[in-house]
């Protein structure tokens, strides 16, 4: 089948992709910005983008009409603790439109599970974006999930987050909440289960694993899977927004999504039934059985996709395409020059920055930065890297954002989400001479922004200069 997939650059849309070509289907990804579509080239050639964003104006003739089946895979939960079930409305109606054009028999939605009138803000605009999908002229299918469990979900890192650093957990009174959590493989399969089958058109089914579990327990699980000793007091005190700032701090979450977690961790999330399960005959893994096929991934650097590089993790909630061109004029530099004897040796070192790596030099300067950025309200050095030696457009480095990452051409460019009083540019470029390139490039914002940038100068000097050396050298 020809198959729309909206989302395709999310964390279940990364992960989906694969299985449907697999299965032999052809794929039109849907995204906002093509440039930052996180795949391999051999992956690309396999599949046809479309730029479309359904926040925006109706385009006609963006989307092809033979599409069969599409996926809606959106939302805007993570951008904004106000007005993101508004932006999920608007993206609804917009697709329900784009759909008007084409032959699609089928829309695969997936949504949150409601048990509850009183529902939080998140699974309410969830609910409503249903509807507003079963209103469109075509057969909807509708997968109801909980907390999904796998590498790079921000359900798993927050608890990985948690557990790995601390031992004695004081915690608010919404980790009693019970709920039924799935893992990301099961997901996949329901979601490629209902593909085409007739017998799921027009009706919304509750996926979830076999247990039903309270928060706490879901803590005390993964730390007896990882062999890990910790100590959970609840206490009745804690609000909801001293409750945000805790998961802030603690993990690597966004406070945007913090507060909307929060939120909806006050609700219980429990499947009403296992309908879907019977009729595609499929068995959900255990919860500590989806720990464990995480952490297979992890080992073996084999993540796909992490809810860290979606773009609402950090500061720039558009496209790269307003930050790629590093600004000449009115900026304040950095640069480092520096002749390499193994251009190939080097650029290998340049694509595993970050993360585990670190920076080649000072990494305990940058760490303090990183919890000063964290304390200002920024994202700090927690986010890491999806994968120790691979990058793409979009992927979140600690506290940047990769623009551009041409190994063909030998260049890196990466832009700040940390708190600034400006703009920030990091690049790295070997060019025809085998000359490494190292420029910082910071646009101040007034007065403020200059007083910055001087300040820290004489950290610069020693900072960027041993980072450029230490990047240089090769081991024999």
């Amino acid at each position: 089948m020809k198959i729309l997939l909206t989302g395709a650059n999310g964390y279940i849309g990364m992960r989906l992709l694969p299985q449907l070509l697999d299965q032999g289907h052809e794929v039109v990804c849907a995204v906002r910005d093509q440039k930052r579509l996180s795949i391999d080239a051999e992956t690309l050639s396999k599949i046809s983008v479309v730029e479309v964003d359904f926040l925006d104006k109706y385009t006609p003739d963006v989307i092809p009409a033979d599409i069969d089946v599409a996926y809606y895979l959106i939302h805007s939960m993570s951008s904004s603790t106000t007005d993101f079930d508004e932006k999920e409305a608007i993206s609804a109606k917009n697709f329900n439109r784009y759909m008007n054009d084409t032959k699609v028999e089928q829309v695969i939605y997936l949504s949150g599970i409601v048990n509850d009138k009183d529902l939080s803000k998140h699974l309410r605009s969830r609910k409503n974006v249903e509807d507003i999908l079963y209103k469109g002229g075509y057969n909807l299918t509708v997968l109801r999930a909980g907390i999904i469990v796998g590498s790079g979900s921000s359900s798993f890192e927050i608890i990985r987050d948690l557990c790995e650093k601390l031992p004695i957990m004081i915690t608010p009174k919404w980790v009693l909440t019970k709920t039924q959590p799935i893992a990301i493989r099961d997901v996949i399969h329901f979601l490629t289960g209902v593909l085409g089958n007739k017998k799921t058109y027009n009706d919304s089914f509750d996926i979830g694993g076999p247990e039903v579990l309270t928060y706490k327990s879901m803590l005390e699980q993964y730390a007896k899977v990882r062999g890990i000793k910790i100590a959970i007091y609840t206490v009745p005190v804690m609000t909801p927004k001293l409750s945000s700032y805790w998961l802030y701090f603690v993990t690597s979450t966004s406070y945007k999504l913090a507060m909307n977690l929060v939120d909806s961790m006050k609700m219980e999330v429990v499947a009403k039934d296992d309908r879907i399960q019977q009729l595609l005959g499929l068995t959900p893994h255990s919860y500590t059985e989806a720990i464990q096929m995480a952490f297979v991934k992890i080992e073996q650097n084999l993540v796909i996709s992490s809810w860290k590089d979606s773009m609402v993790s950090g500061r720039m909630n558009k496209n790269l395409k307003k930050y790629i061109q590093v600004p000449k004029f009115g900026v304040l530099k950095d640069e480092q020059h520096l002749k390499v004897d193994n251009p190939e040796k080097v650029l290998e070192n340049i694509w595993k920055i970050g993360g585990e790596t670190g920076w080649y030099y000072a990494n305990w300067l940058w760490k303090i930065r990183g919890i000063l950025d964290k304390f200002t309200g920024g994202v700090g050095l927690r986010r890491g890297r999806t994968h120790p030696d691979r990058i793409y457009a979009g992927d979140s480095l600690d506290f940047w954002r990769v623009l551009l990452a041409d190994k063909k051409n030998k260049r890196l460019l990466l832009f700040a989400e940390m708190k600034l009083p400006g703009e920030a540019w990091l690049e790295f470029r070997i060019d025809d001479q085998n000359i490494l390139h190292q420029t910082a490039t910071f646009r101040p914002r007034g007065l403020k922004g200059r007083l910055y940038w001087y300040s820290i100068v004489p950290f610069h000097f020693f900072i960027f200069g041993g980072m450029i050396r230490n990047i240089a050298k090769v081991q024999p």
